[in-house]
C-alpha cells in the first residue's frame, strides 16, 4: 500500500477530505520520527512498537574488492509487530 493509497483509506473511513487525511498523516510521521530522533519509543497497542537500537562498530568486506572496511557504529530504527499484528498476518 502506498502512501496515496493510505491516504485514501483514512479519509473515506474517517469520512474526512484526502488533504485533511494527508495532513493528519503527516503528523502521525512526523511525532514517530521526532520522538526516535530523541532516543524515544512509541508504542501502538495492538500494533507495535517503534525504538531506536545502537549497532556497535564492526568490520566488514567490500564485496567487489575483497577489501577490509570499518563499518561505523549508529543508531537505527526498529519496529516490533504487536500481538494484533502479527496474529492478523499469521492467517
Amino acid at each position: 500500500m502506498s502512501r496515496d493509497e493510505l491516504v485514501k483509506k483514512i479519509a473515506s473511513d474517517a469520512g474526512i477530505s484526502q488533504k485533511v487525511a494527508g495532513l493528519a498523516l503527516a503528523s502521525v510521521l512526523e511525532g514517530i520520527t521526532m520522538t526516535l530522533k530523541k532516543g524515544g519509543k512509541v508504542s501502538l497497542v495492538g500494533f507495535g512498537s517503534f525504538s531506536v537500537a545502537h549497532r556497535k562498530a564492526r568490520k566488514g568486506i567490500n564485496p567487489k574488492t575483497k577489501a577490509p572496511l570499518k563499518i561505523p557504529a549508529r543508531n537505527v530504527p526498529v519496529f516490533k509487530a504487536g500481538k494484533n499484528l502479527k496474529d492478523a498476518v499469521k492467517k
